[in-house]
Parts: C-alpha cells; sequence; structure tokens
C-alpha cells in the first residue's frame, strides 16, 4: 500500500507528518515527492527532506494532497508548466483513493479533480472553493472529512489526523484503525472550545489557471 505525499515549498507541516505517522503505523509504504528532491521548507519552518521525485515515482494507492502557504498555493496553480496539477492528474489516474487536507483541496480542484465531488476544506478557504471551482460540491457546516466514491477531503490542518484514520479504516478495517489511535494516543480532549469563522473572502490570491498541454 503506498501513500503518496507531493510537497512542495511552504506546505503545512502538520498535513503532511500527522498523516505521515498515522500511515505508518499502519504498516503502510509512506512516500514524500517533490518536482526536485532534497530540502523542503514548510510554512511555518521546519524542513523535510524529500529523495522522490515526480518524475521517478510509482503509481500510489492513495494520492494525499496537502495544504500551504496561500501563495505557495497560487504559484503551483499557475505554473505555466503545470508541473504539480498535472503531476495530480496521472497519479489520480490510477489511484484507488483521491485524497486532499486542508487548502490542499483546491490543488484536486485547479486540477480538474473534484470537479462534480462533493468536498471540504479549512473552513477559511471555503469561500474560494466556491467562487473559483463551481464544479465542486460544498459540504455542509465544517466535517473534519468528506468521503465521496475515491474522492476524500479533509477540513483544516489537524484534520488530516482523523482522515488519516478514517482512510485506514476503509483500506485495513476497523480494527486496524483502532489499533492506531491506540498506538498514537489519538483521543483528542482539547483544553479550549473555540469557534470558526464565517468568512466570504478567499485568502489566495486570483490565479489563471493555465489548460492542459
Amino acid at each position: 500500500m503506498i501513500i503518496g505525499i507531493p510537497v512542495y515549498e511552504g506546505v503545512d507541516a502538520l498535513d503532511v507528518v500527522g498523516p505521515f505517522e498515522m500511515f505508518h503505523w499502519a504498516g503502510y509504504d509512506v512516500r514524500l515527492v517533490a518536482e526536485t528532491p532534497g530540502l523542503v521548507a514548510t510554512f511555518t519552518g521546519p524542513v523535510l527532506q524529500v529523495t522522490g521525485s515526480f518524475a521517478q515515482a510509482e503509481a500510489f494507492d492513495v494520492l494525499w494532497t496537502p495544504g500551504g502557504n496561500p501563495d505557495a498555493l497560487a504559484d503551483l496553480m499557475e505554473d505555466p508548466r503545470r508541473v504539480y496539477l498535472d503531476f495530480l492528474i496521472r497519479q489520480a489516474g490510477t489511484a484507488t483513493w483521491v485524497t486532499s487536507v486542508c487548502e490542499g483541496a483546491l490543488l484536486l480542484a485547479a486540477a480538474g479533480l473534484l470537479d462534480g465531488y462533493e468536498a471540504t476544506t479549512h473552513w477559511a478557504f471555503i469561500p474560494c472553493l466556491r467562487q473559483r471551482f463551481p464544479a465542486v460540491k460544498i459540504a455542509k457546516g465544517h466535517p473534519r472529512f468528506v468521503v465521496d466514491r475515491n474522492r476524500i477531503t479533509g477540513g483544516g490542518i489537524s484534520s488530516g489526523l482523523d482522515e488519516a484514520l478514517g482512510i485506514i479504516q476503509l483500506i485495513s478495517g476497523t480494527e486496524a484503525a483502532e489499533r492506531v489511535q491506540a498506538t498514537t494516543q489519538y483521543f483528542p480532549d482539547p483544553p479550549v472550545c473555540g469557534a470558526m469563522e464565517a468568512t466570504t473572502k478567499c485568502p489566495v490570491r486570483p490565479v489563471v489557471i493555465p489548460p492542459p498541454r
């Protein structure tokens, strides 16, 4: 079971590392890939060591698309070479599950991979999906993750932990997911109870997505 995570400069650290940990404890082969292998800085500073490249990546069973810095997202979407978007399309063509967490849904949407599917993303980026990708069906409320056929999209950042467990449950069964939950001691009980805000503005600058070549 190969889980492929295509990363980029400015990617959200927890979008990558949290699910990586969950999938690792499930016994899956988790691979980080980038356009150019090497050190990749995350949005908040920690650096990932990436050894795999897009060009040499094997077919993934699960394509996991992380979110990141709004400017990084815009750069990927309007790249005239379409390196990241076309990589998503290639992998999605054979993957059993095509997934994203947080603003990674915008990258899937920009690649046309969420057209006609119900999806979610970080609450602050819901307007981006609604305004810029009208073919995507927005899930009501702020679910931790949404499953629509073989598309799975997660809410903001920490939602990736729940989503990864959900994917493990779908692939390996409930008992396997429960073992990973116990191993990682993932039994959330936050000391505070904040609220998500209502917003109508997309935090990602307007972009023109180049058509497929």
